[in-house]
């Protein structure tokens, strides 16, 4: 007679009996249709999250009513062309995410237990970091082919706000949020800002130039929510000055060509001259102060429960160090006995 493995329940109070577990939820809703509401939700309109799952807008509009009657309350509200969730519906949100979240550390273990590295990473960095964020995660997709890729690039307030929320695995920030959450932070690069000017204005070359002198050019600052913005006001405000603002923008690439074209100069991170060089049209300014050395951070909640594929580009980046710091001393040569000397002192 063939015999069979008996199978023992555990033996500690993680044993979950069959009769808790949610027989009707269980019957009448599926995956699909939460990952067709966690897109609505997410994105704020059915079309979007139909365009998102490449599904037509009746098929959409059709899962989520099944959903609805599942749980026996309206998920969302229509508010003009807008759709909100209700009470009901975020409560819905947060369990999809665990449950989301649960499948793809399972997804990644078995992929594990095959030889494989599948699953998704998903990431949100302040805007300053499209320099860089771009250049690691092709590298780290040399290495990790079967892993699906995610960026979000936005200012700082907006990167805390989807941390709040729990949008995503990993962040990149220039300085770590002290605003009540807490998180874990991972320094893996300097970030030097540097105060840059159009490359004829009549103070690139001069020495050691003051900050009061600075204060009275015309200057292009970043928007409201930037980190940068509340940097270089902080750097002023020290020293009874402050900036003879002549324009807002938000967006980098929009503030290098402001400066190029002769509107006024700026304070921005060394990493934004990554393509044309400290040599290019752009120049950087010898100020008092300056440069800031900074340094890049990796960032996520604290009681957040990384999936292996985050945990394996954490890794990644903190391995890529060396790279981002040669490449800022390859910039600005100057760079090199400056960070050795922070270096040092963070050591001690």
């Amino acid at each position: 007679m063939k015999k069979t493995k008996n199978i023992s329940k555990p033996s500690d109070n993680s044993y979950t009996p069959p009769s808790a577990v949610p027989d009707h939820l269980i019957r009448y809703t599926t995956l699909r249709q939460l990952q067709v509401f966690e897109a609505i939700y997410r994105l704020g309109s059915f079309t979007r999250a139909a365009e998102e799952l490449f599904l037509t807008q009746p098929t959409v509009s059709m899962q989520i009513r099944k959903l609805s009657d599942a749980i026996g309350v309206p998920l969302f509200e229509h508010v003009g062309r807008n759709v909100r969730p209700t009470e009901a519906g975020a409560e819905v949100y947060d369990a999809c995410k665990s449950v989301f979240e649960t499948l793809v550390n399972l997804e990644m273990k078995i992929s594990d237990m095959k030889g494989l590295r599948r699953g998704r990473l998903n990431m949100c960095v302040i805007t300053t970091a499209k320099y860089l964020a771009p250049e690691m995660l092709g590298e780290f997709s040399r290495d990790y082919a079967g892993i699906n890729l995610s960026l979000k690039i936005t200012n700082r307030d907006t990167v805390i706000e989807r941390m709040h929320a729990n949008e995503d695995d990993l962040y990149i920030m220039g300085q770590v949020p002290e605003d009540g959450l807490e998180v874990v932070s991972y320094p893996f690069g300097p970030n030097p800002l540097v105060v840059l000017a159009p490359r004829n204005h009549p103070l690139v070359g001069k020495k050691n130039i003051k900050l009061e002198q600075i204060a009275k050019e015309p200057f292009i600052i970043r928007e409201p929510g930037s980190g940068i913005r509340d940097i270089t006001f902080r750097i002023f405000e020290s020293r009874g000055l402050k900036p003879n603002v002549r324009m807002e923008l938000g967006n980098t690439e929009a503030i290098k060509h402001a400066i190029f074209g002769g509107l006024g100069i700026s304070v921005m991170s060394l990493h934004t001259l990554a393509i044309e060089g400290v040599d290019g049209p752009l120049a950087v300014l010898d100020v008092e102060g300056f440069p800031i050395l900074r340094k890049w951070y990796l960032v996520h909640l604290k009681d957040k429960e990384l999936s292996l594929v985050a945990k394996t580009f954490l890794e990644f980046a903190i391995e890529y160090e060396p790279i981002i710091r040669k490449r800022v001393e390859e910039m600005w040569p100057a760079l090199k006995d400056m960070i050795s000397k922070q270096d040092k002192k963070s050591a001690k």
